[in-house]
């Protein structure tokens, strides 16, 4: 398995290198953003290991635009910030997991086997259902054919309710999801489900009782 890791930290790449090698990987290195993205781009990589606060370009905006590019290699985030919402604005721009520095080695190498185990199918262009359209990867969101502006978590959360159609989505599921399982009030949920009612329409969000919400056509229930 061909493994890209993206970090500027030389004692950091030298410890990844040697032991992921041990564990039977090949790895390549880049030291700044922009060269982490063309090697993702071009490198045919199994899974990258993805740093945020890069020289030249932040881990933020490579992963962003591999997934505009529609390039689903997967990506584990490794950084030292440590906040939920740093956390979180990782996962919504993309990546597929995310470890806060330090970090134990057995623990990266089970999240990146895992992420390996997955296949990195091609993501629907477009997620639709309900009246309601969103590209995950521009962020654009049309109810009803007109544009409207959605705050970042707002669109993570409408992703997981079009994905899931017709079936509903846990608190539990958004909260671990978008707020990278951070010990947030659950009422968060709550809250941002009552934002994104107001905009896209308040009948297209159900409360399944005992079950968490789903995506509904405005005329099927309130």
């Amino acid at each position: 398995m061909r493994v890209l890791v993206v970090d500027d930290e030389p004692g950091m790449t030298r410890a990844l290198r040697r032991g992921l090698t041990a564990e039977g990987f090949v790895v390549e290195i880049a030291h700044d953003g922009p060269t982490g993205l063309q090697a993702a781009r071009f490198g045919e990589f199994d899974a990258v290991l993805l740093d945020i606060m890069l020289p030249g370009m932040s881990g933020y905006d490579v992963v962003r635009t591999l997934r505009a590019e529609d390039n689903w290699v997967p990506v584990l985030m490794v950084s030292a910030k440590d906040g939920e919402y740093d956390q979180a604005d990782g996962l919504d721009c993309g990546a597929d997991d995310y470890l806060v520095k330090p970090v134990s080695f057995v623990v990266l190498v089970a999240r990146l086997r895992a992420l390996l185990r997955r296949a990195p199918a091609p993501r629907p262009v477009l997620l639709e259902a309900a009246g309601v359209s969103l590209d995950p990867a521009s962020r654009d969101v049309t109810v009803d054919g007109d544009d409207i502006a959605l705050s970042t978590r707002e669109a993570a959360l409408l992703e997981h309710l079009l994905r899931a159609h017709p079936r509903p989505v846990s608190k539990e599921r958004l909260l671990d999801d978008i707020w990278a399982g951070a010990s947030a009030d659950p009422n968060v949920v709550e809250a941002y489900v009552g934002h994104l009612r107001r905009k896209i329409g308040r009948a297209r969000i159900t409360t399944v009782r005992g079950l968490g919400y789903r995506l509904t056509a405005s005329d099927d229930g309130a």
